[in-house]
């Protein structure tokens, strides 16, 4: 589960062609378009290391999450995801916002897309909503951006994304319909919703305000706020500390470095490779695929109405994307 997405500074590679010198445009049309094989590997693996990277996030959290509070863990996650991001913008010299209103913009996407959202999840998963409901939740973050950005920035959402938005939620309710929801269920599924809340505000806040910022530099700083915000928490909240055992170190490292870093940054690639679309459609596969490592790997159980619902919500997601895709 990575951090948010910034604005890429530099010529997409669409837009390379503009730059190029005239005299360097001669290329025949069979040479600009002959496959290399390599590259033709690369854009085919990347999609799949991405939903594996980012499904992980879930599993890793739930395998951390006996050993620490879900404040502590993210103080640990957050705080190490910061000094690597802040280290890298030092030594790459990368640019840092020039006024304080920038700053301050930074770090209220962090509050919301971090603190908010995350919090919400690994509370969720705490109080023992599966890995897979919860990655499902999250996974409605297209639907509901959509959904945001028509009531607060008055963009139009098409046919096909309301259908989609239908489809999504009606999906939901088949998977919490086939779980008995007692007072603790209902908490945790709340919390889950929270965690969306935090992802879709944040989302929309930054693409507001924050949509000039340098990747390396936003991010840290981004994670800097988020640490010291859920350490305040821990600090309130979970006194006790956490118990430093190998699951918990090896499962912050790999959330701090693989998922808060490693992910997002094949989806910078990506989407430097001109793969934008992918990336919003890859979002719909992640549930699905959360939901079976917990079932591989933490022995969790969906029944069939539990599945149906996964199939519905991925469709439905996956009908908003590509027909907003084709607009």
């Amino acid at each position: 589960m990575p951090s948010s997405t910034h604005a890429i500074r530099g010529p997409l590679p669409s837009d390379l062609h503009r730059l190029a010198p005239a005299g360097r445009r001669t290329l025949s049309a069979p040479a600009a378009r002959r496959p290399d094989g390599l590259g033709a590997l690369v854009a085919l693996s990347l999609p799949a290391l991405f939903i594996l990277l980012w499904s992980t996030g879930y599993v890793a959290g739930k395998l951390a999450l006996p050993h620490a509070g879900p404040f502590t863990l993210l103080a640990l996650r957050f705080g190490l995801a910061a000094v690597v991001l802040l280290t890298v913008s030092v030594a790459t010299g990368a640019p840092w916002p020039r006024t304080a209103r920038a700053w301050v913009h930074l770090g209220v996407v962090g509050l919301l897309m971090q603190v908010l959202h995350f919090s919400g999840v690994y509370c969720a998963i705490a109080w023992g909503l599966p890995t897979g409901v919860a990655a499902l939740l999250i996974g409605m973050m297209p639907l509901a951006t959509a959904m945001g950005a028509h009531l607060w920035l008055a963009e139009r959402m098409s046919a096909g994304q309301w259908l989609g938005m239908l489809g999504g939620a009606a999906g939901v309710a088949l998977v919490i319909a086939d779980r008995p929801l007692g007072g603790g269920a209902w908490m945790a599924c709340g919390a889950g919703l929270l965690g969306l809340a935090g992802l879709v505000a944040g989302t929309l806040y930054q693409k507001r305000f924050c949509a000039g910022m340098d990747l390396r530099t936003g991010s840290g700083i981004q994670m800097a706020v988020s640490a010291l915000a859920v350490t305040a928490l821990a600090l309130w909240r979970e006194p006790g500390g956490p118990d430093w055992s190998a699951e918990l170190i090896g499962s912050t490292l790999w959330l701090g470095l693989v998922n808060s870093i490693g992910a997002f940054s094949l989806m910078f690639v990506m989407i430097r490779r001109g793969q934008a679309g992918t990336v919003a459609r890859l979002f719909y596969l992640i549930p699905g695929v959360s939901a079976l490592m917990g079932m591989a790997l933490l022995g969790e159980h969906l029944g069939a109405l539990a599945l149906a619902g996964f199939v519905m919500s991925a469709a439905a997601v996956g009908l908003a994307s590509m027909s907003r895709a084709g607009r």
